[in-house]
């Protein structure tokens, strides 16, 4: 018989193995002892948990019950077997689960009359079901939705700012899914960035101009925070406008060159600058705005004329500057239809959206409302002290919980000042506009 002492010590040493296993090297535990348990405890609870998220359906099915028959002489009733139809719950059909990295996604053939909505709408549902960290619920062919389950959740703790080496694309942070969280330009070319104090707007852009100050790019800066915030990267800022009457005559100066622009494409008969020459290619320039909301402010009517210059001005940048490789990042604390259908008209020409921690719901509203009320109301969930967390737009038509690499403003100013050789001077990049625009 086995010493009861050596047993528990065998057992002792095992768990704390597999607890420094687990602890050490999290993806090997997980693929090789998390995961099958998972998988089993998933495909084996999968119809009590379809049943209590009301993902079930009621079947006509052929099968053998009990009725109940005649009354013997002792008094008790004798049942019978009988082959009828009854009423039975169907659940979904669920194809074997896959690991990923943070988790296990797994594939369902809906029932009739279901759609992805229904799943999504028991997504939480799901997640306290399984004891995992969150369900998010996509949909790539009719009949079919994909859930995809994250242990844990891969934002508390985001690794350090990788390089970009791809022209116009960084690599700003991660989504909740453990994937890169990636800014590219050519893909979406502007972006609405909203955000309160301390919620991670501003390091975000210190991510950008830490990812776009290697590349061969033109990066032009709106400060309306009177340049406290993008003057220390001056150096590699082709130009810097610091208030609103500098804001007018620089969106100037970029109507007039996405025109110039525009004719150099049409005698080339390109539609765009990427069709260019590499040897007459322009440069692209990357337009950083920040405290959107002073763009649009007025103090009394004088200023009137001056706002609306600017809101055209920047709205003729958004609606035609892609093709000629002019690109718009704009953040504000606040951005709300109270500004005037200027804000309105720029946000309908911002594909990519993110929204940080705000303060009241109209801003979050405005930059997430039109896409999916789902992606609303988990802006309005992101907690204070998680800086850096946001709900981002993907260009695959998805919104992901995200958050940014931590960048701080050392990093960023001393990448400025490493790569301002790169920095193209702005009187080269608009010698060619033969007259000033009168936006």
């Amino acid at each position: 018989m086995p010493d009861p002492l050596l047993v528990l010590a065998v057992l002792a040493a095992s768990a704390v193995g597999l607890w420094a296993w687990r602890r050490w090297h999290y993806a090997s535990f997980w693929l090789i002892v998390g995961f099958p348990l998972m998988a089993i405890s998933v495909r084996a609870s999968w119809r009590r948990v379809a049943l209590g998220c009301g993902l079930t359906k009621k079947r006509q099915r052929w099968w053998f019950t009990t009725v109940p028959g005649a009354i013997a002489s002792t008094g008790l009733v004798k049942v019978r077997r009988r082959f009828q139809r009854i009423a039975v719950d169907t659940k979904p059909f669920m194809w074997l689960p896959m690991p990923t990295r943070y988790g296990w996604r797994v594939t369902l053939c809906t029932l009739e009359g279901q759609i992805p909505g229904d799943y999504a709408d028991a997504a939480e549902r799901l997640a306290h079901s399984w004891g995992v960290h969150a369900v998010r619920v996509t949909s790539d062919k009719p009949g079919r939705v994909r859930l995809a389950a994250t242990m844990r959740d891969p934002l508390v703790k985001v690794d350090h700012l990788p390089p970009s080496p791809d022209l116009l694309k960084v690599t700003v942070g991660r989504l909740e899914t453990g994937k890169p969280w990636v800014v590219d330009f050519r893909t979406i070319p502007h972006w609405l960035n909203a955000g309160a104090t301390q919620s991670g707007k501003s390091n975000l852009a210190n991510a950008l101009i830490v990812g776009l100050a290697p590349q061969p790019v033109a990066l032009v800066g709106f400060d309306l925070k009177g340049g406290v915030e993008f003057t220390p990267y001056a150096s590699r800022l082709s130009a810097l406008a610091c208030d609103r009457a500098e804001s007018v005559d620089l969106l100037c100066d970029l109507v007039g060159l996405m025109i110039d622009r525009m004719g150099l494409c049409r005698q080339a008969a390109a539609r765009n600058i990427w069709q260019l020459p590499p040897a007459i290619r322009p440069v692209p320039v990357v337009v950083l705005v920040d405290e959107l909301a002073e763009l649009y402010l007025m103090a009394d009517k004088s200023e009137k004329d001056e706002v609306a210059r600017t809101s055209t001005a920047l709205l003729r940048v958004a609606q035609l500057g892609r093709a000629f490789g002019i690109y718009l990042f704009c953040c504000g604390q606040r951005i709300g239809s109270d500004l005037g259908p200027g804000v309105t008209a720029l946000r309908a020409q911002c594909s990519g959206r993110i929204c940080h921690r705000v303060n009241d719901p109209e801003t979050a509203t405005m930059t997430l409302g039109d896409l999916d009320p789902a992606a609303l109301a988990s802006a309005r969930t992101i907690a204070a002290d998680t800086p850096g967390v946001a709900i981002v737009a993907s260009s695959d038509g998805q919104w992901y919980r995200a958050r940014s690499f931590y960048v701080s403003e050392q990093i960023a100013e001393h990448t400025a000042k490493a790569h301002a050789d790169l920095t193209p001077p702005w009187d080269e990049i608009t010698a060619h506009i033969t007259e000033p625009i009168n936006a």
